[in-house]
Formats: C-alpha cells, structure tokens, sequence
C-alpha cells in the first residue's frame, strides 16, 4: 500500500530498530510508496512512511533491492556530493559519501546477504543507511 511520507525532521532524526519477520508487511508499503514516487526519488527507508524499522528500498538497475537491517562493513574512495531528499523541505546539501561499499544485510525472504556496491548505486544506499540511523543531510 502507498503510504504517505514524514517529513517530520523530529521523527527522521530517531534511530530505527532492527526489523523483524514480523515487519514483512512494511516491505511490501515500502516498495509500493517507492514506485510511487520513482520521478522524485530513487531510495526509501522505512522512517521515510512513518515506520521505525531498519529497512530500506533502492532503484538500481531495473528494479528495487529491499535491505533489512543493512550494515556498512567497509568502505573506500571518499567524495564531497550534493544530496537532496523526498522527505526533507531544505535545499540539498554537501555531504561526504564513499565510492565503493560493502553492505550485509537480510534481504526481502530474510535470507543473509553481503554485496558490494559502486557508484551512483553506493550512494544512494549510503543516504538510505544514514536514514536508519536517524542521520539527516
């Protein structure tokens, strides 16, 4: 279901809690409200339609990747980028982003996964991480 997005910097601002079997229906509202907005927004977290959950949803490629509770585990190539965001009101800003990652994360069956990610893909994985940690550009 499509779902409205908060844009309350006060709530933003909480760190999410691990995600849980439990949330699986928040995966499919995520997805769903991030197709809806996919001329304005390229990545979702959960925080983003008013769920506390560590779980987020990006564009790449040609379709969505879902991670539950994603960790950064390693990083390299640092950059100074412009960020904007859906669900903040304030001009884009500068912010420091990594040009490679590695993230472990569950993915949409909770099933393990660790993958590494370059680029345009890294980035907006990196803003959608900072989401669940309460972390606002």
């Amino acid at each position: 279901m499509v779902k409205n997005i908060v844009k309350d910097p006060i709530f933003l601002a909480q760190k999410a809690e691990p995600a849980t079997e439990a949330d699986k229906a928040v995966i499919k509202d995520l997805v769903d409200t991030l197709r809806a907005n996919a001329k304005d927004c390229v990545g979702m977290a959960a925080n983003m339609i008013g769920v506390k959950k560590s779980i987020i949803a990006v564009e790449v490629g040609m379709g969505q990747i879902v991670m539950v509770n994603p960790v950064i585990t390693d990083k390299a190539k640092p950059f100074i980028t412009t960020e904007g965001c859906l669900s903040l009101s304030t001009p884009p800003k500068e912010t420091r982003r990594y040009f490679e990652i590695e993230v472990e994360f569950l993915d949409s069956d909770f099933k393990p996964q660790k993958h590494r990610y370059t680029g345009w893909s890294a980035q907006i994985i990196q803003h959608e991480i900072d989401h669940c940690n309460g972390i606002l550009i």
